[in-house]
């Protein structure tokens, strides 16, 4: 039984009788036609063709003819252009119409076959390399997970976990994805046990190895790119995790390319309350209360905990300049707002920087808490990716950095936390105070299971707001979330599989800074 059927159109396609036999050698069914008008006859009548092998250069119905007409039989059946002229508006006017492959006359047997073979077995021969390289580097993974001691090592596991995760996902080898799962869990859970050693070592200064986090990204990599001489955009993208950025990385390729990408570190909690704060006033929770208590809200305040970014921006730029450095401050909510933006770009290209916070991965992540149809779209990970791609290209914030890009003002892409997929329900107890994220807990009188959280006892030892004497922090670690005892069903019904941020796990501390210059 023949692998693939080929449908292979060409005026001279008697000369062509013994690569015929060579792919029929091959176990392939090859049909054949003399003229575009015949191969458009079979494909109406015939609807297994698996590829199409096409002349260029043919009486009547020319090849480039033929193939816009197959393209409205069938869009995505694939055509190999076969033709003598090397002529550069032919193959963009055949690219540009779809074609798989293209290949120069005279043309081989064995050219043919390995065309075939990209074009109908790519996918199956991606996911057999993709499995063996994987299988090849699991173990080099797993040792870095069970001997990571230092940061540095920690983002390195993390970009090829999320390497791995977004090349496992391309192919169909679905086994491999649940492989990398169980690898992930490990890494969260000794990623977990590496932050509660170092972290307020971190913050207290008792190492000189310290990871660049929230509150010093603007000193120690964002200020050296301010020039009063140049614009520069620095985009804030809530909630965007490395490997959503690694997915929408590609389609700005043909306008920007990336001059350096890191990792940075969020603080804890990771959420927009504290890590932005943190972020644009360049201070930590408790110093931003004690040097800003007329901008700074806590957990039991009402009212918008994020009113004030501008003005902790503002502040820190001074205390790090000494100067009064014009910029413009945009945050993005609503697909209107983003619209002026657009309108008004040209105005702001004259000052020295701009600044954007977009929030529609955010809010991504807070409706597929809520909305059953977002849940459908992004019940996984993979998903969750997908839906954040298919919103970039559509959306106006990739309109706006194209027309960057075309007046040559260079971009910094970043965030202040990720978020990740929660899959534990996690028992606590604690009185009406406690605030409402399922990450991290603050209050008073809180009870739990001390091995399922990162505890924080000591408010001040992570440099957190301490709203009363007895107040405590705690955080979920791994794919944890937590839940009251009441009720408890319905809310791991609820909450279970969505996306959540606040607590401590590689997907929620380890983000992207991105430096791009356009093309």
């Amino acid at each position: 039984m023949s692998k693939y059927r080929i449908l292979w159109t060409d005026d001279e396609i008697e000369i062509l009788k013994p690569h015929i036999l060579f792919l029929q050698n091959k176990n392939y069914e090859v049909i054949t036609a003399v003229s575009g008008d015949e191969a458009l006859d079979i494909l109406h009548n015939d609807k297994n063709i698996d590829v199409v092998l096409l002349d260029e250069n043919m009486p009547g119905l020319s090849g480039l003819d033929t193939l816009q007409k197959i393209k409205q039989i069938n869009i995505s059946l694939p055509v190999i252009m076969v033709t003598k002229s090397e002529e550069e508006h032919i193959m963009e006017t055949a690219i540009g119409r779809q074609i798989a492959d293209y290949l120069i006359k005279p043309i081989n047997p064995n050219q043919v076959l390995i065309s075939l073979k990209k074009v109908l077995e790519n996918k199956k021969l991606v996911t057999e390399n993709t499995t063996q390289s994987y299988r090849q580097e699991f173990m080099d993974i797993m040792n870095s997970i069970q001997s990571a001691n230092d940061w540095k090592t920690w983002i390195d596991v993390y970009k090829k976990i999320v390497y791995w995760d977004i090349q496992l996902d391309a192919s169909e080898d679905k086994s491999m994805g649940d492989v990398l799962f169980t690898q992930k869990q490990e890494a969260n859970k000794e990623f977990a046990r590496f932050i509660e050693k170092n972290y307020t070592s971190w913050l207290n200064k008792k190492t000189d190895d310290v990871p660049v986090m929230s509150h010093t990204l603007i000193k120690n990599k964002f200020l050296n790119q301010i020039s009063l001489d140049n614009s520069l955009f620095l985009i804030v993208i809530d909630n965007l995790r490395y490997d959503q950025w690694k997915i929408i990385e590609p389609i700005l390729s043909d306008y920007y390319k990336v001059e350096s990408e890191e990792i940075y570190y969020s603080i804890l909690p990771t959420t927009t309350q504290y890590a932005r704060n943190a972020l644009f006033s360049g201070l930590l929770p408790s110093e931003i209360e004690k040097t800003f208590p007329q901008w700074w809200s806590n957990d039991e305040d009402e009212g918008g905990k994020n009113l004030y970014e501008e003005n902790f921006f503002q502040a820190q730029l001074k205390r790090l300049t000494g100067k009064e450095i014009k910029f413009s401050f945009t945050k993005i909510t609503q697909h209107h707002q983003a619209k002026k933006l657009m309108e008004n770009l040209k105005q702001l290209l004259n000052n020295p920087l701009n600044v954007i916070v977009y929030n529609f991965v955010d809010m991504l992540s807070h409706a597929r808490t809520q909305m059953d149809i977002i849940k459908e779209l992004a019940e996984d990970e993979p998903a969750y990716r997908s839906i954040t791609k298919s919103w970039f290209i559509h959306s106006p914030l990739l309109d706006i950095l194209k027309q960057l890009s075309e007046k040559k003002i260079p971009v910094v892409i970043t965030t202040d936390h990720g978020t990740v997929h929660v899959k534990d329900p996690i028992r606590v107890l604690g009185d009406k105070n406690v605030n409402n994220n399922l990450r991290y807990k603050q209050g008073k009188a809180l009870e739990y299971n001390p091995k399922d959280v990162l505890e924080c006892k000591n408010p001040a030892d992570f440099y957190l707001p301490k709203l009363h004497p007895s107040s405590r922090y705690i955080f979920a670690k791994e794919y944890g979330f937590f839940v009251y005892p009441n009720n408890y069903g319905q809310y791991v019904n609820l909450y279970k599989n969505t996306f959540q941020h606040g607590g401590v796990s590689l997907e929620e501390m380890l983000i992207p800074y991105v430096q791009l210059m356009p093309r």
